[in-house]
C-alpha cells in the first residue's frame, strides 16, 4: 500500500471483513492492516486465511484476527459477532464482502440451490449488519460497506441468482442508509466490474474473455483487487463522513 493514501481516522478502528481470505476480500484486509486498523476477518477457507495472516505478519503488519464462520448459518454468524464484540467491544467498520459467483444456468437452479446462493450472496449482508448495529449505535458512529457488482447493470448472463442478489444489495444499501442514518451510521455500496483476482484468472479470465472485458472498458487494462480495496478504505474513513446511501462503480469505465 506504500505510496497510496493514509487515513489517520482508521488507525485502531475495529474493522470486520467477511470473505476476507482471498480475492478482493484479502486485498481489503491487507489495506486496512496497512492503515493500522484492528482487522477481523471471517471466512470458511482456513488454509487461505492462515496464509494471508502469515504474509501480512511477514510484511511487518499486525496480523488480523481470523474467525472461521459459515455466514449462511445465522446462528453461527451471530455467535461469531458476539465473540468479536466480547473481545473488542466495538465494530467501527463492517465490509460485507463474502460472495460466490459460481456459474449456473436458469435450468440448473433448484429451490435448494436458490436458497443457498441467496444465503451466501445476500442474506448474510443483512444479518451481519443487524448484528453489529447495536454496538455502532452505542458508539454513535459506524461505516458499513456492502459489496455488490456491475453484473446486474450489464446484465451478466450465466449467473442469474448471483445477479439477482447483487441487484438486491443496492436496494438494501439505500434503505439501510436511511434506516440507520439517524444513528450516524453510514451505509454505502461498491460495485466492482471484472476484477483480476486469482480465482477469476484461474477459472474464467481466458484470453477471449479478457479481450471482451477490454473492449467494453474505457480503460484498456485489467482492474486489480487492490484498486477496489482503496475505494473501500476511503468509504470507511472519516474523510467520507458525509457520504452515505451511495453506490460506487469501479470497473474501468465498463458501465
Amino acid at each position: 500500500m506504500s505510496g497510496w493514501a493514509t487515513y489517520p481516522s482508521l488507525e485502531g478502528r475495529v474493522v470486520v471483513v467477511t470473505g476476507g481470505a482471498t480475492g478482493i476480500g484479502a486485498a481489503i484486509v491487507e489495506g486496512f492492516a496497512a492503515q493500522r486498523a484492528q482487522v477481523v476477518f471471517l471466512d470458511v477457507q482456513e488454509d487461505a486465511a492462515a496464509d494471508l495472516s502469515g504474509r501480512l505478519q511477514k510484511d511487518g503488519l499486525k496480523p488480523p484476527v481470523f474467525f472461521s464462520c459459515d455466514l449462511t448459518l445465522a446462528d453461527q454468524l451471530q455467535e461469531t459477532v458476539s465473540k468479536i464484540l466480547s473481545r473488542f467491544g466495538m465494530v467501527d467498520v463492517l465490509v460485507n464482502n463474502a460472495a460466490n459467483d459460481a456459474r449456473h444456468s436458469v435450468d440448473e437452479v433448484t429451490p435448494e440451490s436458490w436458497d443457498q446462493m441467496m444465503a451466501v450472496n445476500l442474506k448474510h449482508q443483512f444479518f451481519m449488519t443487524r448484528a453489529v448495529v447495536p454496538a455502532m449505535r452505542r458508539a454513535g458512529r459506524g461505516s458499513i460497506i456492502n459489496m455488490s457488482s456491475i453484473s446486474w447493470v450489464i446484465p451478466s448472463t450465466g449467473v442469474p441468482v448471483y445477479v439477482t442478489a447483487k441487484a438486491a444489495i443496492v436496494g438494501l444499501t439505500r434503505t439501510l442508509a436511511h434506516e440507520l442514518g439517524g444513528d450516524n451510521i453510514r451505509v454505502n455500496c461498491v460495485m466492482p466490474g471484472a476484477i483480476a483476482t486469482e480465482r477469476q484468472r484461474r477459472l474464467w479470465l481466458t484470453e477471449e474473455y479478457k479481450a471482451e472485458v477490454l473492449k467494453r472498458q474505457a480503460l484498456k487494462r485489467l482492474i486489480e483487487p487492490e484498486e477496489v480495496a482503496r475505494l473501500v478504505l476511503f468509504l470507511a474513513s472519516d474523510d467520507s463522513a458525509a457520504i452515505t446511501n451511495q453506490s460506487y462503480v469501479i470497473d474501468g469505465g465498463w458501465v
